[in-house]
């Protein structure tokens, strides 16, 4: 009896022993081939450390492919400050070459976090200075890659073209109108580091950076270069408080060129007021043509065969009604009897903004 019991027991243990295998198998196969993907993942976020490669924004060309907003490459200081083994010299190296405290310096060297993006002074940096922080060959001191926008003709089209902040997105313009398709897709230099932040012997993953669409304006250089300098010549000579110019195909409607003063720098909008860098004129200011825009009325009236500037004659009396409202001519008393070619030489206003206007309408 006693050796039947014992038996019984051996059987029990044994079955339980088997069970628990059965258990830890099918963990296993449940970690390592349906769980497998979720956890490989989980593991990389906590094994892997990326170094940001920024994306160039797309490039904006005139309708003959001139460049008219370009990208320069820059470099900019990250650090991964568990890697920096001695902080108190990191700190005050990169502090005298960046000029800035060595109290602000520490504040990046011992934060609490994974990648430390050294902001805003160690962004864009020039060769120079990238070159000394790069001899210094520090542990867990990286400089990545990054991208500038770069505008090469200055003050030419920057109300159009706009421009841009420290992190590359648009701010104004074309640059932030269309943002979304100018702003590419950042890539990075992936490595494996252990839970101290130390530096594993795995191989490297690189993902490459996806740039930003290019689009092209309708603007023409050739053209836009003349209007530029000829607004230059206006302001210089007459110093108005404001001046602009647009140039429109007539057969379609494209803008050919567009400029307005004051103007700026896009590469350097913070040194412009709010008002210099916001106000796009042709688009924002309202603008009464006056006399100058009688020639358009006309030429439509002859292109339409509307009138004839030779035979056709209209009495100018110095006034006229027209909808129940009085539109005077600005001499008084008028011009009397005069052809067509007289209205347009003597500017006179009845005729050419009333008759005329009158009778293209019935012409649509």
């Amino acid at each position: 009896m006693f050796l039947k019991n014992i038996h019984k027991r051996i059987k029990i243990i044994f079955l339980i022993i088997v069970f628990g295998f059965i258990l830890i198998i099918a963990k296993v196969f449940y970690i390592q081939v349906i769980d497998y993907n979720k956890l490989n993942d989980l593991a990389n976020d906590l094994w892997s450390r990326n170094l940001p490669i920024e994306a160039d924004r797309g490039r904006i060309y005139d309708s003959s492919k001139m460049l008219l907003a370009d990208n320069l490459t820059t470099t900019s200081l990250v650090l991964i400050p568990n890697q920096i083994t001695n902080k108190e010299q990191v700190s005050s190296d990169l502090a005298e070459i960046l000029n800035v405290s060595v109290e602000e310096m520490e504040k990046h060297v011992y934060k609490k976090t994974s990648i430390e993006r050294v902001h805003p002074e160690g962004r864009r940096l020039s060769f120079e200075v990238a070159d000394k922080i790069d001899s210094l060959k520090h542990d867990g001191v990286y400089l990545v890659k990054e991208s500038k926008r770069y505008y090469p003709y200055d003050t030419m089209l920057s109300h159009v073209l706009g421009y841009v902040g420290i992190d590359n997105q648009g701010l104004s313009g074309l640059e932030l109108q269309y943002n979304d398709y100018l702003t590419g897709e950042g890539g990075a230099i992936k490595y494996y580091s252990d839970a101290k932040g130390e530096r594993l012997t795995l191989s490297e993953v690189y993902e490459k950076p996806q740039n930003g669409i290019d689009i092209m304006l309708t603007i023409n250089y050739d053209i836009q270069s003349v209007v530029e300098r000829e607004l230059d010549n206006v302001v210089t000579k007459y110093n108005p408080d404001n001046a602009l110019a647009i140039a429109m195909n007539p057969n379609n409607g494209e803008i050919l060129a567009t400029a307005s003063r004051p103007t700026f720098d896009s590469n350097n909008y913070q040194n412009y007021t709010i008002e210099e860098i916001s106000r796009n004129l042709p688009i924002w200011a309202t603008y009464e043509p006056g006399s100058t825009f009688k020639i358009i009325t006309l030429a439509s009236a002859l292109e339409e065969k509307i009138v004839d500037l030779e035979k056709d004659t209209f009495y100018d009396s110095g006034s006229i009604s027209v909808e129940g409202g009085r539109i005077k001519c600005w001499k008084a008393g008028g011009h009397g009897l005069q052809t067509f070619l007289q209205v347009v030489e003597n500017s006179c206003n009845l005729p050419v903004n009333t008759r005329t206007f009158l009778d293209l309408l019935k012409t649509l």
